[in-house]
């Protein structure tokens, strides 16, 4: 049996052990999820009772395309920054556009990002990247660390295995500091974790953790909300708290629904005054759109022949959904009936990652349910892309009191710091009438031998 199968087993059989039937020690571990903050909405993050496990070959594979696609989108955001014809397939606003245009002041453009991907076995599939408001570079590292400290863990380290985190203690911080230097900045930068809602301070957040963590590691940081921000004397602040970066946990799109362009964060980037991480032209990469331009071949034949070897095989064939002809391997198609026809192999996701619109797996739906997701996708920003089909797995949650077994498909979440993967979490989803329902994040640690 191989290493990561064995290990789930052996995992699995510890939970339905004698020591772990009483599930006190459940109930503790999630009592400390809730005083780390680990929760939204008044509900933990994370009722998993298991980590997800992946192999040390696993992680080799992940980190090396993950890592590789970063390189690869910044050289084609660079292209499209240059080309309005190929900013405009990205389907971006006018607003968006003038502030692509603008410097961020050090040559990569997304420096913290979390990329979607499926994993299976040895299959892996780029889905996505979000690079504005990343979910999970604080919540997967604090689930490891209520995980590794598990007794039910250290029983299956006792039983011939070894379970690690990914990435290194403090690589956040150091990769806003690499940023800030290269900005121009030449002291220890003071930090803002700005985003919206709740209290700066006093309402649980992954922003907050975020400030925590980097004070933890010596950086003045605090979460501040985009109204709370001032912009004077050459120098964005807060109060008597003066702003050298700004970590962006928002959509330029949410700050322009509430403010105009004139906002001090908007006026003391154009200025230079600020370094802002992410730069807002990492709003490309957030479209899934941009991977129809990795996917065509009249870019991606400007890349090395390393790079269009990777995007082949790890980056899905995709299309912006609407009415025109396009290229789909060596054949020209009508791309509206071919997706219609092609329901088995496809996937309608929203062009943007963050978006709360559905996602519609044609395996999963009849002939006339798919039909009428093709007529959705032609109303709101909608992206097609062949779809990887994982095969759910039994993962146990705790739910009611009891230890429940629930057949969900997992998505990998590596979280790329300036080109080097620095941890990971995943995203389980339990399906229902052809739809996902997110059920849980849970931590991601590397098995191997002890």
């Amino acid at each position: 049996m191989p290493l990561l199968y064995e290990a789930i087993a052996k995992y699995h059989e510890l939970l339905d052990s004698r020591s772990y039937r009483d599930l006190g020690w459940a109930e503790c571990m999630q009592e400390e999820m809730r005083r780390k903050h680990l929760v939204e909405s008044g509900r933990i993050i994370s009722p998993v009772l298991r980590p997800e496990f992946i192999s040390r070959p696993q992680l080799e594979q992940l980190s090396g395309v993950a890592e590789r696609l970063t390189t690869i989108l910044d050289k084609v955001e660079e292209w499209a920054a240059e080309s309005p014809q190929l900013l405009r397939r990205i389907q971006m606003v006018p607003a968006e556009k003038m502030l692509v245009a603008l410097s961020c002041g050090y040559p990569r453009s997304s420096i913290a990002t979390r990329m979607d991907a499926g994993l299976q076995n040895g299959t892996l599939s780029m889905r996505g990247v979000e690079s504005c408001k990343p979910i999970g570079l604080a919540y997967g590292d604090l689930l490891a660390d209520v995980f590794l400290a598990q007794p039910i863990m250290q029983d299956f380290r006792r039983g011939g295995y070894r379970a690690s985190k990914l990435g290194k203690k403090g690589s956040l911080l150091a990769t806003i500091q690499r940023a800030w230097k290269q900005f121009g900045g030449t002291r220890a930068p003071q930090v803002a974790i700005v985003e919206f809602g709740g209290v700066p301070g006093k309402s649980a957040s992954e922003g907050e953790l975020l400030a925590e963590i980097l004070r933890a590691s010596g950086a003045p940081a605090r979460r501040v909300q985009p109204e709370e921000l001032q912009f004077r004397d050459n120098k964005l602040r807060v109060g008597d708290f003066e702003i050298d970066v700004v970590f962006r946990r928002f959509l330029t799109r949410e700050l322009l629904a509430r403010f105009d362009l004139s906002h001090p964060l908007l006026r003391a980037y154009e200025a230079g005054a600020v370094c802002v991480v992410n730069g807002f032209r990492s709003e490309m990469a957030r479209r899934r759109a941009i991977f129809e331009l990795l996917t065509d071949e009249a870019v991606l034949v400007k890349l090395s022949a390393a790079d269009q070897t990777l995007v082949r095989s790890y980056i899905p064939w995709t299309r912006f959904v609407s009415a025109r002809k396009t290229r789909y391997k060596e054949e020209e198609v009508d791309l509206l009936p071919f997706i219609r026809r092609g329901r088995q192999r496809f996937v309608l996701r929203p062009n943007e990652d963050t978006s709360e619109d559905p996602v519609f797996v044609g395996a999963r739906l009849s002939q006339a349910t798919w039909d009428g997701a093709v007529q959705a996708a032609l109303r709101s920003p909608y992206v097609v892309q062949e779809h990887q089909t994982l095969p759910p797995q039994a993962f146990p949650l705790l739910q009611y009191g009891e230890v429940q077994m629930k057949q969900v498909t997992v998505s990998m979440h590596p979280n790329v710091y300036d080109g080097e993967l620095q941890g990971a979490s995943a995203s389980l989803e339990f399906w229902s009438n052809g739809f996902a329902r997110p059920v849980a994040l849970a931590p991601v640690l590397v098995i191997d031998r002890s």
